[in-house]
């Protein structure tokens, strides 16, 4: 039987989509989670409140817990002294430094990758100039910074030996970091908390944090100039600019519990989603609940929404650009058919990932065990073996 471990970036800030990744991976196999922070009571009722927790040295420096962004220079470093010597197959769930974790010739690693590091690759600029360091010397430590995590982040694709995305544009960005294939495996969605049969009522729906490429700001002044009714769902740093944006037709509700989520996911016209994400939970829990959604036609929303059938798409994220998308959901609307939209959710239920997970994994161990190539056996799976 092999010894398995989980090792995650960290697990502090609430329980999003790459930590409910986790959770399903601990229901499939229970194993130790290693990790570089923990914050206990981000996780209580889930499956990471009864898993083995090991921590680095971070959690104990200060504000380590809260504050873990600021020590990302250390990272790599403290990743790096996990002793993982007793397991034999190592899953990393990686959207900073876990998948860089050292490991041994005779281990398997298996790393499920979120997003190569957006803001060392490909949102590097735009980190920049949104944390303000364009110029002096805090800007150039920061770029020196950011300049040796891309070396170490390069380097260390060589420790993978399976590399499993959550989409196939995060599998694209994958192969141009790290000249590596990766097989898709998408995230699971709890579709099974939402009601798809209840009636469309006359408000529109998003729900997101308030951070700059979330664009949460640009979907509410847009309604706000449309004068149609909009809810909005979600806190956080942008907050006091998207208030400043809402006119009379906008509700800003703040933070709400899963189950007020569920209810206006139930009863509202359509979810809007604005954001060029690598997959996108949420707008998949929208069409859970039979809504349709209107969608910024790049990155993980293209896979997951369907034109004409579960949603439609705008091309650029400006006003004009999603008014126009508007306009033509509203001459459509009568076509979208709660029931197909809710089946296509469907699709990414947790119990398809679980089935999924487990046969890769069986894969890839076996062909460990043969002397083959792990990355072939999984790369080669079909989906009528899944």
């Amino acid at each position: 039987m092999n010894k398995t471990v989980l090792v995650h970036d960290w697990l502090s800030g609430g329980n999003a989509g790459a930590e409910k990744v986790l959770a399903e991976m601990l229901l499939t196999r229970p194993a130790p989670v290693y990790t570089l922070v923990y914050k206990t009571e981000d996780f209580m009722g889930t499956p990471l409140e009864a898993a083995e927790i090991h921590t680095s040295p971070i959690q104990h420096w200060p504000r380590g817990i809260s504050n873990y962004r600021t020590y990302l220079p250390f990272m790599p470093y403290q990743v790096e002294q996990f002793d993982l010597t007793g397991y034999d197959t190592i899953i990393s769930s990686s959207h900073a430094v876990a998948k860089g974790v050292l490991v041994g010739a005779g281990q398997l690693h298996i790393s499920y990758v979120h997003s190569p590091i957006r803001y060392a690759w490909d949102l590097y600029q735009q980190y920049l100039r949104e944390a303000n360091l364009t110029s002096g010397v805090k800007a150039t430590l920061a770029k020196i910074a950011l300049h040796y995590l891309r070396i170490w982040d390069s380097s260390t694709a060589n420790r993978v030996d399976v590399f499993l995305a959550n989409s196939e544009y995060v599998a694209r960005r994958i192969w141009r970091t790290y000249r590596r294939p990766a097989r898709v495996l998408y995230p699971p969605v709890d579709v099974g908390r939402f009601d798809h049969t209840r009636p469309r009522e006359d408000f529109y729906l998003t729900m997101s944090r308030f951070v700059p490429y979330k664009k949460i700001d640009l979907i509410v002044e847009t309604f706000t100039r449309l004068g149609k009714p909009l809810v909005v769902i979600g806190t956080g740093p942008d907050f006091e600019k998207v208030r400043a944006l809402a006119g009379p037709n906008v509700q800003l509700l703040g933070r709400q519990s899963d189950e007020v989520v569920a209810d206006y996911m139930a009863r509202c016209r359509a979810f809007v989603f604005a954001a060029d994400e690598d997959f996108g939970i949420v707008p998949v829990e929208a069409q859970a609940a039979g809504a349709p959604v209107i969608a910024y036609g790049k990155g993980g929303s293209l896979e997951t929404v369907i034109a004409d059938k579960t949603g439609v798409f705008f091309g650029q994220q400006n006003v004009e650009s999603l008014s126009r998308a508007v306009s033509i959901f509203e001459e459509k609307a009568h076509l979208f058919d709660a029931n197909t939209i809710r089946q296509h959710a469907e699709k990414f239920r947790p119990e398809r990932f679980r089935a999924e997970f487990e046969s890769i994994l069986t894969a890839a161990e076996a062909a460990k065990q043969r002397g083959e190539d792990p990355e072939r056996a999984v790369m080669a799976l079909t989906l009528e073996n899944l």
